[in-house]
């Protein structure tokens, strides 16, 4: 892997270490200590993706036309400054606005980090991104953890490492990243011209495969919204449900060497990667129906872990494979404000659905949702057959 991509992984670890201080404590912050319902907390979430989305598309077309270096500086600073804010303010309506605007921040910086690493290691495939999503779940691992047993002293002190981390996060941006080249080599007209007459197309294939994407993403935001007040309300401690998410983040770093064998023999192409995920996934919440105590959610959590290490390095790959030269921000920017609208989704739907229905008719949506993703992959692979003939056909003409 070149240097310049173990830069942004370090970055990147380093992100997610800080935000995952906070974000799976969002909903119990919110329903436990400022008193208000799962519908009230599904929807600050709701706020906080939207503004996440806004970032991302906000980002990703910074990529392509400033570059990365100076998207990911003026995200983070955007963040930072939010994050700071908490310290201080965090009542009902000071966490709604700082944490929306914090959502927008983090949002700008994250396609861009994608881009960056397509472009840092083009010949890596799905290895550069699977590189970024390991530092991601690294620092799920390390930031819940310490998350959870930092909040059982005080909120205000995960608001501090939150913002703390994020500053070290500028450091490491402003002394590694503005070396890292965001160019790619420049490609035969010929081939511009493929591209152009088949941009349609190939947009076409993306929205379909990250439909399925959004959908995954309503499933898997229940994690920390509905299912960790649940956990609560179960009597489970903090610790254990923080406990989840590190064993989540060790699985998918320490699990990296058996995946790859599975990948190489079961799930060679990214579609079946992504239909067993989707399966897989659907097995995790099946669990959930009958889950009382931590072993049940334990082992729901590994099984889900699986499903997620299948799914989400492969979604950015294809929009890498998939975008026009100048264009990779932009759908790397897509890709992630479609995961961050199901996170935008979830929480509130999910909330309305537990407040209303209960649990189990929530679990039972959710597994609707994951049949329908399935579906959007075989879809995105008729669309992906017809983009390569066309492309080939235009080629060999």
């Amino acid at each position: 892997m070149p240097r310049t991509l173990w830069l942004l992984v370090i970055g990147m670890f380093i992100n997610v270490t800080g935000a995952s201080f906070l974000w799976p404590l969002n909903t119990i912050y919110i329903h436990q200590h400022l008193g208000k319902s799962l519908t009230a907390a599904g929807f600050v979430l709701m706020l906080n993706s939207g503004a996440n989305v806004i970032g991302n598309l906000c980002g990703g077309f910074l990529f392509d036309k400033i570059g990365g270096f100076k998207s990911i500086i003026l995200g983070i600073i955007i963040t930072f400054s939010s994050l700071s804010g908490l310290v201080f303010f965090h009542d009902w309506f000071a966490y709604i606005v700082l944490l929306t605007i914090a959502g927008f921040g983090s949002g700008v910086v994250f396609p861009a980090c994608y881009a960056m690493a397509g472009s840092a290691w083009p010949e890596g495939g799905r290895k550069a991104f699977n590189a970024v999503y390991v530092a991601q779940n690294a620092g799920v691992a390390v930031g819940s953890a310490l998350g959870g047993f930092v909040a059982s002293f005080s909120f205000t002190f995960v608001f501090f490492a939150n913002a703390m981390l994020y500053a070290v996060f500028f450091m490491i941006a402003c002394l590694g990243f503005k070396k890292i080249q965001s160019d790619q080599a420049v490609q035969s007209s010929v081939l511009d011209h493929a591209d152009s007459i088949n941009g349609k197309s190939r947009f076409t294939a993306l929205i379909f495969i990250c439909t399925g994407y959004l959908l995954a993403w309503v499933a898997y935001s229940q994690w920390s919204s509905t299912i960790a007040s649940h956990t609560q309300e179960l009597g489970m401690p903090l610790k254990q449900y923080s406990l989840l998410w590190t064993v989540n983040g060790a699985l998918i770093v320490l699990g990296q060497p058996f995946i790859g064998m599975f990948v190489k023999r079961f799930a060679k192409s990214l579609k079946k990667q992504m239909l067993l995920g989707f399966v897989i996934f659907m097995l995790a919440y099946g669990i959930l129906f009958v889950a009382e105590d931590f072993t049940a959610f334990l082992a729901a959590m590994i099984i889900l872990t699986i499903g997620e290490m299948l799914v989400w390095p492969a979604v950015p790959t294809i929009a890498n494979q998939l975008s026009p030269q100048g264009k990779e921000g932009f759908y790397q920017g897509f890709v992630n404000s479609m995961a961050t609208g199901g996170r935008m989704v979830g929480p509130l739907l999910g909330g309305m659905l537990v407040d209303i229905y209960g649990m189990q008719m929530l679990l039972a949506v959710l597994l609707v949702l994951l049949v329908f993703s399935i579906g959007t992959v075989f879809l995105y692979d008729r669309r992906e057959k017809e983009t390569s003939v066309h492309r080939d056909f235009i080629l060999k003409k």
